[in-house]
């Protein structure tokens, strides 16, 4: 692995270096992990304690805090931590090993077009009129179907499934076995089924029964990804019924992140694992969506919203809100609905008492 200096890091990020600065390191590490090759990550007291464990010579710290009493040699501060190891665990990432050129195993079409300085890994296939972008990286067993584009610099990573047609921007990052391009789930019933009555009437029209027989509603559109896009592990992206669903630039994606068919995602979300986005949603940008967040289809989502962890959303949310629960209801609500549900036990407890006490008086009189 490549050795960088405490210097050197700390001119990347644009900070000074306290110690000595000639220090060379080769990996990050957790305080208590940390070998004297090792950048440990102690950014806070909570883990410089553990600094005392491990044999780190240098660090990443806190403002504040006194690096040579934690018996540090050097010492980079960080004013804001969590950037601080964005770009160290950049730095000293190796990343895949894909090796330059084509591998011989790979199947390509001799109409795709392959970019100056991309490597394809083994047993990579690459169908009719796809074109792949310069310096482009494509790992083992991935699959890119005919008319697909991939943009220059991506990096696509084992068993990826990019699916007819689909557009994919420069510098994004596909994880191993997410889906890009799959049929939308879209089926329809010669007659009025049970799901439109019950939508219809929330519910009230009790018995309705399906005909039998679903249709199936062809995918027509693709999907167009942007550029500085990530995916996560087995995350799926449908594509559009007619019209392409679009993830917009800088947009990450979590693990088994599902969006369904027709969705439109603004630029700069992020959406936590096991997020799911019902069909034809359209989201603005910078939106966070918690872990198991889940979104009704054909519903609006204004830019900035923040959900929290298991949220359901069943309506069009204004720009800026922060949501939690299910339904989905401002955060802050949510928390007082919460404390009021803690406290039922104690005010029915109150309650049977007082019913106690009133039927004990009207016994008496």
């Amino acid at each position: 692995m490549t050795g960088y200096s405490i210097q050197q890091i700390a001119t990347a990020l644009g900070t000074e270096v306290l110690g000595d600065g000639t220090i060379i390191v080769t990996g990050v590490a957790e305080p208590g992990q940390a070998g004297p090759d090792d950048l440990a990550m102690a950014m806070s007291a909570k883990y410089a304690a553990g600094l005392a464990q491990g044999s780190a010579r240098a660090a990443v710290i806190g403002a504040g805090m006194d690096w040579r009493a934690l018996g540090l040699q050097a010492a980079i501060v960080a004013p804001r931590p969590r950037i601080a190891m964005a770009h160290v665990t950049r730095a000293l990432d190796p990343g895949p090993v894909i090796a330059a050129g084509i591998h011989p195993s790979s199947v390509i079409d001799p109409t795709a077009r392959i970019g100056a300085g991309a490597a394809i890994g083994p047993f990579v296939v690459i169908g009719p009129g796809a074109q792949i972008g310069a310096r482009a990286r494509i790992a083992s067993h991935v699959s890119i179907a005919e008319g697909a584009r991939i943009g220059d610099d991506a990096l696509i990573l084992q068993g990826a499934r990019v699916g007819a047609r689909v557009i994919i921007g420069n510098r994004v990052i596909l994880q191993p076995g997410c889906v890009i391009g799959g049929d939308g789930f879209s089926f329809v019933t010669p007659e009025t089924s049970q799901v439109e009555t019950t939508r219809a009437t929330l519910g009230k029209a009790d018995g309705a029964v399906t005909p039998q027989g679903w249709t199936r509603i062809h995918s027509l559109g693709s999907v167009r990804i942007g550029d500085d896009v990530e995916i996560g592990a087995n995350a799926t992206i449908d594509r559009g019924t007619v019209a392409d669903t679009t993830i917009g630039n800088g947009t990450k994606l979590d693990n088994m992140v599902h969006v369904g068919h027709n969705c439109r995602i603004g630029q700069d979300c992020l959406l936590c694992g096991q997020v799911g986005i019902a069909g034809s949603v359209t989201i603005g940008d910078r939106v966070v969506l918690g872990g198991q967040t889940g979104v009704a289809d054909n519903l609006e989502i204004g830019s900035d919203v923040v959900t929290g962890a298991s949220t359901i959303i069943l309506s069009t949310v204004p720009p800026g809100r922060a949501l939690l629960g299910y339904p989905a209801v401002r955060m802050e609500t949510q928390v007082e609905m919460y404390k009021a549900l803690r406290r039922l036990p104690r005010l029915a407890q109150t309650v049977a008492a007082l019913q106690k006490a009133v039927f004990k008086t009207d016994k008496t009189s």
